[in-house]
């Protein structure tokens, strides 16, 4: 009998939370209603976000920290980890990081640099990398997109998608506030 996909993922998602290694199954994903864009997977109170760009998938998964935000001083902070898959066929290396930070008002920031949490790491086909960072916002909502740029072992360069993740914490009602 065939698993549906939701579970699937969340036994896949159990996995790895619990420290465990699991074979990765783009099939987890053949139901998303965005053929190769940014999805939303509910995973109790945990959201999954994903976007394929030429075999290579990246999901994130944002998570609040309310240890680390403080609604008086208007600093609320999440963290969010990052896989990157590669399926394709060529071995690449992520050279760049571009991000595009909104929060709840509208403002915009963007972020450019080299490599990811210190790293330009190489992915040969089948390997993955993950890395876990933070961003903070003024106010208790937001969002982020943006895109890494990568190389082949032949010097080609593109850029491969991050899926625009929500960045959502606790609010009276349970309610997101987006002004």
């Amino acid at each position: 009998m065939n698993e549906p996909p939701l579970d699937r993922l969340f036994a896949a998602w159990q996995a790895i939370g619990s420290g465990g290694s699991i074979g990765y199954d783009s099939a987890l994903f053949e139901h998303d209603p965005v053929e190769n864009g940014p999805c939303a997977r509910i995973i109790g109170l945990s959201r999954m976000y994903r976007a394929v760009t030429r075999q290579i998938e990246v999901t994130v998964e944002p998570n609040f920290m309310p240890e680390r935000s403080s609604v008086d001083r208007r600093e609320y902070f999440w963290s969010y980890k990052i896989v990157i898959v590669n399926s394709g066929p060529e071995t690449v290396q992520l050279r760049t990081r571009h991000w595009i930070i909104t929060d709840a008002t509208g403002r915009r920031q963007e972020v450019r640099g080299e490599g990811v949490v210190g790293e330009q790491p190489v992915l040969a086909p089948g390997e993955r990398f993950e890395y876990t960072s933070g961003v903070p916002l003024p106010t208790a909502s937001g969002f982020m997109t943006g895109s890494y740029q990568m190389v082949t072992e032949a010097g080609e360069r593109f850029d491969i998608d991050v899926p625009t993740f929500s960045l959502d914490s606790p609010s009276p009602g349970g309610k997101r506030v987006l002004n």
